[in-house]
């Protein structure tokens, strides 16, 4: 069926400037089709998070009188019609519908995407290292394979998959550690049980204030692993065309930016939502710009490896 493209990309880039600031403006660093197509999914992701979590770009609420299965099972009827080509009424779902024409990106990848909504409205927690990890997989790491695919790499270039898999999970780590207040707060929280309890820290007791000096090796050993999955990333944002890659490493840059504070600021990590200020944030662009110029420096990819942890649970 065909899609006005034009009114789906416009209402994407009005989902992404509402949703993610940042992203909008790392994403103007792309040439104009690649930029338009990342916005088409950004979109996709941004109306899946919103059915899921009942809100509005991530801000008010929205109730729907829905179970947590019932969004789920909204998400993947949406989903399902858009992959088959069909009109969904929902411009971010007919966007993931030209997504799926337009470049490599399989139903594999969606359903990995997916399965991270299915983790949240089963209310999962992690409880090893392994665990949070498929978690971060399944939310930011699917997506990154999935940006990949937007940027032209294909299906059967695991590589470099792999590696933007890794910076997935980078991101997803950063997000981790810096929205320990904010997650609990809503009842949910994404480090390891068993990292919590060789800390001594019961569960559910991870934010009280005679347990932060020992939550702070935990952060800094999350941004450790976070570090490692984004020089991994780095070696394959080489392979990428010279804008994509500039854009790439400014945001692997700003978020890595993120945990850095976060590990920086100790104990007082979460007296205030971590930021990179805009400065910061012109900083790294102007850095990637001069990194995307030379050739990445080897890393070793990190384990589990992407199959392992889209395999875990199954």
């Amino acid at each position: 069926m065909p899609f006005d493209r034009p009114a789906l990309v416009l209402a994407a880039h009005k989902s992404i400037r509402r949703g993610s600031k940042s992203f909008a403006a790392a994403s103007r660093l792309f040439d104009r089709t690649t930029r338009e197509r990342v916005w088409l999914l950004y979109a996709w992701c941004r109306a899946c998070d919103d059915i899921a979590d009942e809100q509005d770009h991530g801000g008010a609420s929205i109730p729907g009188g829905l179970d947590p299965d019932s969004r789920l099972a909204t998400i993947r009827t949406l989903t399902e019609l858009a992959i088959a080509g069909e009109a969904t009424g929902s411009p971010a779902f007919d966007a993931l519908g030209v997504l799926m024409r337009e470049t490599p990106v399989t139903p594999a990848m969606v359903e990995d995407v997916l399965a991270g909504f299915a983790l949240d409205a089963a209310e999962w927690r992690p409880r090893s290292e392994a665990d949070m990890l498929r978690y971060c997989y399944h939310v930011a790491g699917a997506v990154g394979v999935m940006m990949a695919a937007v940027m032209g790499v294909p299906a059967d270039d695991e590589d470099t998959l792999d590696r933007a898999c890794d910076l997935g999970l980078a991101f997803q780590l950063a997000n981790i550690v810096r929205d320990v207040w904010e997650d609990d707060a809503n009842g949910r929280c994404y480090l390891p049980v068993e990292w919590l309890a060789e800390a001594d820290i019961p569960p559910g007791e991870v934010t009280k204030p005679h347990y932060r000096h020992a939550l702070v090796p935990l952060i800094a050993r999350a941004c450790a692993m976070a570090r490692g999955y984004e020089a991994s990333a780095r070696v394959g944002a080489g392979r990428l065309a010279f804008r994509q890659r500039w854009a790439v490493l400014s945001a692997a840059g700003i978020y890595g930016g993120i945990a850095s504070e976060v590990e920086r600021l100790g104990a007082h990590a979460w007296d205030h939502r971590a930021r990179v200020s805009t400065a910061r944030k012109l900083a790294f662009i102007a850095g990637a710009f001069i990194d995307a110029q030379r050739s990445a420096p080897l890393a070793e990819k990190p384990v589990p490896s992407r199959r392992e942890l889209a395999a875990m649970g199954r």
